[in-house]
This record gives structure tokens, sequence and C-alpha cells, in this order.
């Protein structure tokens, strides 16, 4: 059987949810041609690293990427960094032969993803893929595949949100997400995911115009002092699409009394469809095909129970029918991309599709700034 040696670099919460996904993908999918062995982690300080080996089985620890960049028996690099250190990571992963698992976003800027680019045009073979797991729940999956079938008719307007409420107080201290210089903000956090789901489930954007809010001028640092916010909370669009679609897009850390909540709305001329990440276990579809008559015949909204029947060979443990929850999307897409590895075919969501979040993001920018519709 084919072995995988898989290299970490980072180990904070993003490095944890990997990891798992590594160490649980044996329990779900039953009877897959290959293996993976967890060989180096790699973390800024030697204390944390030795301590993410010993917690979680990896054979080596180091705090320079290059040990793992250039160790033979690595076959994938797995980049759970902060977001301004992704691009030399990812360039130096490619350049190096190694596939490549990267978090959003892609990089802190779109001049960026296009160096990335340039490299990954002279490595095509070499199997890429970006961690926007919330592709990967059968919810998700199946609002796709009805809207490819045309159930949905011509998609008319659609509202996406992604909000969390960690950033309405004022005193609690700021990390790097606050931080600008270091590709923080509200958009390329949470932002990232709800523009790739639109672009997954709808197509390219065509036009955007955004507001972007920062809720405090000033926050405190981890060392107490007060240090000036540029990083936005808040980000609302309206955005169109290229097949003629329009709808809002809301991010925010600042909503008040939500925990995780992504959900969207699509609306076709005939049908619809709901999914909200707090209730991950159904899709909401409604068939406007449907009767009518009598007394309203067959319309409403049904609850398609989609809960955890992933394709073979997934859904066999734990029960199909079982309540799903967060990190289940982080291992299914995990287990895309090395079916993609092993298969020798390129994955979707790839590190070209970060590019072009990106590149929207950009926009996104642009347009807060000079208070105008950005065209694509």
């Amino acid at each position: 059987m084919k072995e995988y040696g898989i290299g970490m670099i980072g180990f904070g919460f993003m490095g944890k949810a990997h990891t798992y996904g590594y160490k649980t993908i044996p329990l779900y999918y039953e009877n897959i041609p290959f293996r993976t062995r967890l060989m180096g982690v790699c973390t800024a300080h030697q204390r944390t690293a030795e301590k993410a080996r010993d917690l979680n089985g990896f054979a080596f620890a180091a705090t320079d990427p290059d040990e793992l960049f250039s160790h033979k028996d690595i076959d994938m690099i797995h980049i759970c960094t902060p977001n301004a250190f992704h691009k030399e990571t990812v360039i130096k992963a490619l350049k190096a032969g190694k596939h490549v698992y990267c978090e959003k976003p892609l990089t802190t800027s779109y001049a960026d993803a296009l160096e990335i680019l340039d490299v990954l045009d002279s490595h095509s073979d070499l199997v890429t893929q970006m961690t926007f797991q919330n592709r990967f729940f059968p919810a998700v999956i199946r609002a796709k595949q009805l809207i490819s079938e045309g159930r949905l008719g011509k998609i008319l307007s659609f509202h996406a949100a992604y909000l969390h409420s960690g950033s309405v107080d004022p005193n609690k201290p700021i990390g790097w997400k606050q931080d600008s210089a270091q590709g923080g903000g509200v958009l390329f956090d949470l932002g990232s995911h709800v523009l790739d789901l639109i672009y997954y489930l709808i197509g390219e954007y065509h036009s955007i115009l955004a507001s972007n809010t920062i809720l405090y001028p000033r926050r405190p640092a981890p060392d107490g002092s007060m240090v000036d916010i540029t990083a936005e909370d808040q980000s609302l669009m309206i955005v169109k699409m290229k097949n003629q679609s329009s709808g809002t897009l809301e991010i925010s850390k600042i909503a008040t009394g939500t925990n995780d909540e992504l959900r969207f709305e699509i609306y076709g001329d005939k049908g619809a469809v709901k999914f909200n990440l707090m209730d991950p276990s159904y899709l909401d579809f409604y068939d406007n095909t449907k009767p009518d008559q009598p007394i309203g015949g067959e319309k409403g909204f049904t609850r398609i129970e989609t809960v955890q029947r992933f394709p073979a060979p997934g859904g066999m443990f734990v029960s199909p029918k079982a309540s799903i929850g967060w990190i289940r999307g982080h291992v299914h897409s995990l287990y895309n991309f090395l079916t993609c590895v092993h298969e020798g075919r390129q994955a979707d969501p790839s590190i070209r599709d970060g590019a072009y979040i990106q590149y929207v993001m950009e926009k996104a920018h642009e347009s807060n700034k000079k208070a105008c519709w950005i065209t694509l």
C-alpha cells in the first residue's frame, strides 16, 4: 500500500484540525488504497514543536521549514501559519516538489498570489488544494448537485453571511487576525469562506460594492498597551455575478449573539435552497415546480436530511444518520486532497481557486476604499 509522508508547518488551532483529519481518516473511510504517516511538524519555537510531536506522533520536530522541504520521506506540506507567511512557504514547498494543502486565504495580496501561480505553472504535476472545508459538508454537496441539475432553474438572487461575535468586546486583546500587516481582517478570515461558497455554487463574480467597518479604532494588545486598529471587523457587500444573478454578503465578527453562523440562501425561478452551519445536518430545498393545489398542494420547503451521508467510501462510520459536526468538513476536505494526490489528478478547490478568491477580496477592499462599484 502506498504511504505518503506528511509535513505540517504551523501547529495552532488549524494545525490541530488537519492532524485530527489524518488520525481519523482510517476510521471514516474504509478500504482506501493509501495510508499516511505524520513525519515532520514545524513551529516557530522548539518547545511547541516538540510538544506537537510528542502529543500527536510526528516523527520529528523542527523550527526551520527547510527541514521539511528537504526531507525525502515527506510528500506533502500543510501550511497552517498566519497569512503573511503563506506565499514564501507555498513557493518553497512547490519548488521542493511537494504537494501543498494550504489554509485560507492563499496570501495577503493578489500580487503575491500571482507569484505563486507563476511557480505553480512550472510544477503542474503537483497537486494543490485550499482548505475551503465548508464545501465538503453533505448538505453543501447536495446543494451543488441540485443547482448543477437545474433544479433551481435560473439563479435570480442570493444572500450569504458568515457571522461571529468574538470582536464585540472592546477589552479583548487582539491577535494577528486583527493586524492588517499580517493579513488580518474579517474579509480574509471569514470572508474567504463565504466568497468561495458562492463561487462554488453559483460561479464567477462580475462586480462588487463593499463597505467595511472598524468597530473600535483602538484596542488592547496582548501586553495591555492600546494600539491602532487597521483591520476591519465587518464587511458588507452587494455583488453581481457573471450568470446575471445578484446578492448580498455579510461578513462580521461583531454580530452579537452568534457563534459560527455560516449561511446561504439561493433563489432560482424553479427552486431555492437554504443552509446554516449551525444546523449542518440539513439542507432546505423548495421545489417551485410542485403543484400548489389543492390547499397548497405540495408546495413548501423540504428538509433534506443529508446528515453524514457522504459518498462511498465515506458514510460508513459514524452512522450516516448521525448528526454532523464542524470538524467533519475538514476531514472530508483532507480526504479529497489525499485521493487526488493518490490518483494523480488536480484537486478542487485548488490553489488557483484560492488565487481567484484573493483577487475578489482585493477588489472588495478597493471598492470600500473608493466607495464605488468595482468590476472584476
